[in-house]
């Protein structure tokens, strides 16, 4: 049975006569990526803040490697790391500096942790120069470096590749892939659709201090009408064909091309195939296409993404 990294039942908090968080229920499993999206305001640096303990909630229970944020704050923060959205490195210092300063700071660093975290980020030979000559990709390196010092159970990645060229991107991804594999729990916020359909397990959307849907992307992209099965034919004939033996579609001409509405699975996909072949109909191809994260999350919060967005 897997258990819970983060569990969170019936989490409130106002700030004066504004209500941020409305009774949010969260559960995150150990060793997965779960991701938080939302709106500007919708909640989502406060849902953070209450589960990093610098926050502290008006009612409802969190727990967060298995203790009460509430009442074990300490031991909640000797469990967790933190990257922010802006790398927390001192430009004085080398990188090798900031890292044995956490190393310094924290009683859970393990003998020889500095050197393997250089040699893991790919940061050992810049290791001795100011973190101010440093890209922007390896500062964010090395930040993330840094909250690993003390081997925490649960990170929190705040847009960790927020300015970061494709590249960069890339290999930020694949650390916390890695991550991932060492059985670490990511709680990931990000305003990059795609990323949140790369990397995470289960998402979570947050609109106006309220959870407004929860799954796994596909479950989330299924929720959204639009699904639909496209063919391309050889001539006008086939095309004319088609569109007449399979109601509700949508043609174009100029692309010889076929837009019929499906849930996109298995069976409902073969019955169309099957209605094709019966008046001897073949297809030069077919592909099912399905809605991306975008369509969700301006299905289910009903603003433009200004914060969250596809790349």
């Amino acid at each position: 049975m897997t258990t819970s990294a983060i569990a969170v039942t019936g989490l409130r908090k106002t700030y004066g006569d504004k209500t941020v968080l409305d009774g949010i229920d969260l559960d995150v499993p150990a060793g997965t990526v779960f991701s938080l999206l939302g709106p500007n305001g919708a909640g989502k640096t406060t849902t953070v803040n209450v589960l990093t303990t610098l926050t502290k909630a008006d009612s409802g229970t969190v727990r967060v490697a298995g203790y009460d944020a509430a009442t074990a704050a300490k031991s909640v923060r000797s469990a967790i790391g933190v990257t922010g959205q802006f790398a927390a490195v001192d430009e004085l210092l080398t990188g090798r500096e900031n890292l044995q300063l956490m190393v310094d700071l924290s009683r859970g660093a393990a003998n020889g942790v500095v050197a393997e975290l250089l040699e893991r980020f790919e940061l050992a030979e810049a290791a001795d120069k100011p973190a101010a000559t440093y890209s922007g990709g390896m500062r964010r390196k090395l930040d993330l470096a840094m909250t690993l010092v003390g081997n925490p159970q649960i990170i929190f990645l705040d847009e960790p590749t927020t300015g970061l060229d494709p590249r960069s991107r890339r290999t930020m991804w694949t650390i916390i892939r890695e991550l991932l594999a060492d059985g670490v729990t990511i709680f990931l916020t990000t305003q990059y659709l795609d990323e949140a359909d790369e990397l995470a397990d289960r998402i979570a959307v947050l609109d106006k201090g309220r959870l407004v849907a929860q799954g796994t992307p596909d479950e989330l992209k299924r929720q959204i009408p639009g699904t639909h099965v496209r063919f391309r034919f050889e001539s006008v004939a086939e095309l004319d064909t088609a569109a007449r033996i399979l109601p509700g579609s949508t043609r174009d001409d100029e692309s010889l091309t076929l837009r019929v509405p499906s849930d996109g699975g298995t069976r409902s996909v073969r019955e169309l195939l099957d209605r094709l072949d019966e008046h001897s109909l073949d297809a030069g191809e077919f592909s099912v296409h399905t809605p991306d994260l975008d369509d969700v999350f301006l299905a289910l919060t009903g603003h433009d993404t200004t914060e969250v967005v596809a790349k």
